[in-house]
């Protein structure tokens, strides 16, 4: 028998204690944030380019243009605003955040939604490390705003409020999987060896997997279920062939990347960021070559984006939180359609 829709009262009444608590941590958010001299802004959802990492799908739309002949503009609903608020630093602002709207076509999941919140930072003259600090104070303004003391999931808990975890990528796979990422590491990573390493830890590897297909194979398997338990941790330190849009470190084989995990559930998203405008040119062309390998088609880059880094993107780092999961952890839901006030129509 199909679920009865979201709005049926029933329904609803079982769900509204956690809209409830969702609301006051969005409440606690932006008075967070305020408290700190930030800035909200609001950046458009419609973009010429969705964002580039070869993973993420983006929902495709299309601007008329009516009083004009040929083809109209694709445009595509962004993946985050990233794009959009770091053209607000080059313009001059130094402390900015967004609760924006974002949207990804993927498969649907108890912890995945097609549409969903994302808290965005950034901080001009700050570098990632500073932003842990920020995650910490955040956590634990988000839990009081709850009334928990604890986050809560898949019978994992976190106190907020403790002594946070902080742990380098490499030295997590030691200790969680039994494997030596950083021997298997160099300027252009072999997978064989870290092929061999899964297999020998029982991890499932296809006969195409790059090296970073391995890496993921291996977090998301013995690495990511251990992370965040009894507190919250951050996963430092990334490889730097999974860099993405964050600046390489003074060991070059490292990325100034992070995330932060609750319960084994992956919540934030952090670098110090990139303002090398050639070096970002050349890492979103390697990023179209990799989705058109494996999808047939890529997205196109904003070329405003860069035009923005030429002009002069300051020292800065930001980060990406998910706001629905946040509301997950302090709320104890199984799903993400639990604390959403109007959830997508379609299977959950």
């Amino acid at each position: 028998m199909a679920e009865a829709p979201w709005w049926r009262p029933d329904r609803y009444a079982e769900r509204r204690p956690n809209l409830l608590a969702r609301a006051r941590i969005v409440a606690a958010i932006r008075r967070f944030f305020d408290d700190r001299g930030f800035v909200e802004v609001e950046t458009p959802a419609l973009q010429v380019s969705p964002g580039l990492e070869p993973h993420l799908n983006a929902f495709e739309t299309a601007l008329a243009e009516p009083f004009r002949d040929g083809p109209v503009t694709r445009m595509y609903l962004h993946t985050s605003p990233e794009f959009a608020m770091k053209k607000l630093l080059a313009a001059g602002e130094e402390k900015i955040f967004q609760i924006a709207r974002c949207y990804r076509n993927e498969e649907r999941s108890p912890a995945h939604h097609p549409e969903f919140a994302m808290l965005e930072w950034y901080r001009t003259g700050a570098n990632y490390r500073d932003l842990w600090t920020d995650c910490e104070e955040l956590l634990a303004a988000a839990a009081e705003a709850a009334g928990v003391e604890r986050f809560e999931r898949a019978e994992k808990s976190a106190d907020p409020r403790a002594r946070w975890t902080r742990i380098g990528v490499c030295e997590a796979f030691e200790k969680h999987a039994g494997v030596d990422l950083a021997a298997t590491m160099d300027d252009a990573p072999d997978p064989a060896p870290l092929i061999e390493a899964a297999r020998s830890v029982g991890v499932w590897t296809g006969p195409r997997d790059r090296w970073d297909d391995v890496f993921f194979r291996i977090f998301l398997a013995r690495v990511e279920p251990h992370l965040g338990v009894g507190a919250p941790a951050i996963l430092y330190d990334y490889p730097a062939s999974i860099a993405a849009l964050a600046r390489l470190g003074p060991d070059r084989r490292f990325a100034e990347r992070f995330e932060v995990f609750a319960c084994g559930l992956e919540l934030a998203n952090g670098y110090g960021e990139l303002t090398d405008p050639a070096e970002q040119r050349a890492r979103f062309e390697a990023d179209r070559a990799l989705r058109s390998e494996l999808h047939g088609s890529a997205y196109p880059i904003d070329e405003d984006f860069l035009a923005a880094l030429e002009t002069g993107l300051p020292d800065c780092a930001g980060i990406a939180l998910g706001v629905d999961r946040l509301a997950m952890l302090a709320t104890g839901a199984a799903r993400i359609e639990d604390v959403l006030w109007a959830p997508v129509a379609g299977p959950g």
